[in-house]
């Protein structure tokens, strides 16, 4: 294979937390209707995620080229983690907003310093290969999550949903720690 312990580590902690973030999927509307959210409501959720993601992922990449890559990747994993447990306690749209919130500014943290760490080790005879398995891993894993959160809805609750990905968020973070050691200084 093409690739190097860094980048497999990235992968398969991508891997985990895609498993994490994934299983929650199309179920989003049906649990932002369940708070009572209303069409605008849901949208208005989503909208916040994507804008702050959109708008921090700007500031952050470029700040963090003059850090410590895997810690800020770190940090929007844990933050990720900690904003997936606090769909337990959303009981209000206004309450969806704010950890929609939290977890763009998660994604900000983490997927630009994901794609640089990652692009750090890149071997220019297999980038397409090398970024074809970082593209097709993301689509593949997530549509198992989906399939899973579906199952673990259909057949307990959306607490329970919110628990296992978190958990598996957790242990995504704890993966990717391994990244502190392989990473060049």
């Amino acid at each position: 294979m093409y690739i190097t312990n860094k980048e497999r580590t990235l992968l398969i902690g991508s891997s985990l937390w895609l498993l994490g973030e994934g299983m929650l999927g199309p179920l989003f509307a049906v649990f932002a209707a369940k708070i009572g959210g209303s069409i605008l409501e849901i949208t208005w959720a989503w909208a916040v995620y994507l804008i702050i993601t959109g708008i921090f992922s700007l500031i952050i990449g470029q700040l963090s080229d003059g850090g410590n890559k895997a810690k800020v990747m770190l940090f929007g994993y844990a933050l990720n983690t900690i904003f997936t447990f606090g769909y337990i306690f959303v009981s209000s749209p206004l309450h969806l907003i704010i950890v929609q919130a939290g977890l763009g500014l998660a994604s900000a943290l983490a997927t630009p310093t994901w794609n640089a760490l990652y692009a750090e080790d890149e071997n220019p005879q297999h980038a397409g290969f090398v970024w074809g398995l970082a593209d097709g891993d993301f689509k593949f894993v997530t549509g198992i999550a989906i399939i899973l959160g579906g199952l673990v809805v259909n057949y307990w609750s959306f607490k329970a949903l919110f628990i296992i990905m978190g958990t598996v968020q957790a242990i995504a973070t704890l993966y990717q720690l391994r990244v502190l050691k392989q990473q060049k200084d």
